[in-house]
């Protein structure tokens, strides 16, 4: 979050924090958005963000605030939008480790990796309803535009 802070700084934008620990504290967190006068949402990797995704895209959607998501299956769900890494590419990654594990390697002499492969999914269908043109120039670098 200290690195989402410090781009928000240096772009000029304020950033506003609002926690929902589950289902229950959503409708609370976008009436929180609403009164604030939030002008789009980021929406970062959680565990019970991704079990009840298909509820927050439809709070997104109904508060008309253009979200962006670190996971794709949210854009696949009907966000607008999602920037993260490959789940497909991370768990090939791993894949590897188990199997240099498996063949006698120690864990501890393994190198630790960061991931090298993002993805950035569109959805054009969203973006409509929301009334935004996405740029040409972020459409071609787009990993997937849903239409």
């Amino acid at each position: 979050m200290r690195e989402v802070e410090s781009v928000a700084h240096s772009l000029g934008v304020q950033l506003q924090l609002l926690e929902a620990r589950g289902l229950n504290e959503f409708d609370g967190a976008f009436a929180a958005m609403a009164r604030k006068g939030a002008g789009a949402l980021l929406v970062v990797v959680d565990p019970v963000f991704g079990l009840h995704r298909t509820r927050l895209v439809d709070l997104a959607a109904k508060s008309r605030l253009p979200p962006i998501y670190g996971v794709r299956e949210y854009a696949e769900t009907g966000g607008l939008m999602s920037y993260g890494t490959d789940p497909r590419d991370n768990f090939r990654r791993a894949a590897t480790y188990v199997d240099k594990i498996l063949k006698g390697a120690k864990p501890a002499d393994l190198p630790v990796e960061q991931p090298t492969k993002f993805e950035l999914v569109i959805n054009l269908k969203t973006a409509k309803a929301l009334g935004l043109t996405i740029p040409p120039s972020l459409l071609g670098r787009a990993d997937q535009v849903i239409e």
